[in-house]
């Protein structure tokens, strides 16, 4: 069956809209340590956080928080620089997914470059891995970048499926295809295949057609159906929608 990790990022986006100046000593909510222990207790098979260069949601506490108890189940989402590979290296989280990073963004708009940054992401692939961690690249669904991905050493790629979740009636059919086609790419060549951006429960249905998907990463919606139907709940709507694939 796939597997649902949730992003808790955008708990911590709302704390931050009020707490901006964050102290962890003054407790400013709501936590994303306490959402994170009830979307496991909901039955979420793991969790996901990206620290970004400009910390504008997660802290470097939180994650140091959700590390020390769900070290196992924590998926670290970081770009590829030196600062970032050494918190990860000293956080060691069960995996990382590299990811690009724009700080004028407002989430993120694409695909990591594999194939161009190969001399880039050799080396850090090769560091994560050898401290024990699973690596994997956050991709546009595209043939060459599931390639690199490969050939740079991946174990697990995950793929972006914000063009799919924005494509209107007449191209969403070959957005789905292009995604169907890197899934199968990917398992031939022995790598997982995760998938996340922009998912929801209508569009989850269209998605699960795919049937090597091994994750659904999944955010923005879950916590925004919290709002009308609490975090416990929405992690359970999105278990249904995915077992009823």
């Amino acid at each position: 069956m796939t597997r649902l990790g949730v992003n808790i990022d955008h708990v911590a986006t709302l704390r931050q809209a009020r707490y901006r100046a964050y102290a962890a000593a003054s407790s400013p909510e709501p936590d994303p340590l306490i959402a994170a222990r009830i979307c496991l207790t909901a039955g979420a098979h793991s969790l996901t956080v990206h620290l970004r260069e400009d910390r504008r949601h997660i802290q470097d506490d939180d994650v140091l928080r959700l590390a020390r108890e769900f070290r196992d189940k924590l998926n670290l989402e970081m770009a590829a620089t030196p600062a970032m590979v050494a918190f990860a290296l000293k956080l060691k989280p069960s995996e990382v997914c590299l990811v690009p990073e724009n700080r004028a963004e407002v989430t993120t708009e694409g695909g990591l470059d594999a194939a161009g940054q190969q001399n880039t992401l050799r080396p850090v692939i090769q560091k994560l891995r050898a401290a024990g961690m699973l690596v994997s690249l956050f991709i546009d669904p595209d043939p060459h970048q599931v390639a690199a991905s490969a050939a740079l050493g991946a174990s697990v790629i995950e793929l972006h499926t914000g063009r799919f979740a924005d494509a209107d009636t007449a191209s969403r059919k070959t957005e789905l295809g292009r995604l169907a086609k890197a899934a199968e790419q990917a398992r031939g060549l022995k790598m997982q295949v995760n998938a996340g951006h922009g998912l929801r429960l209508s569009n989850l249905p269209e998605l699960l057609t795919i049937p090597q998907l091994h994750t659904l990463n999944i955010g923005h919606s879950l916590v925004s159906h919290a709002l009308a139907v609490g975090l416990e709940r929405s992690v359970r709507d999105f278990l249904q929608a995915i077992s009823d694939r």
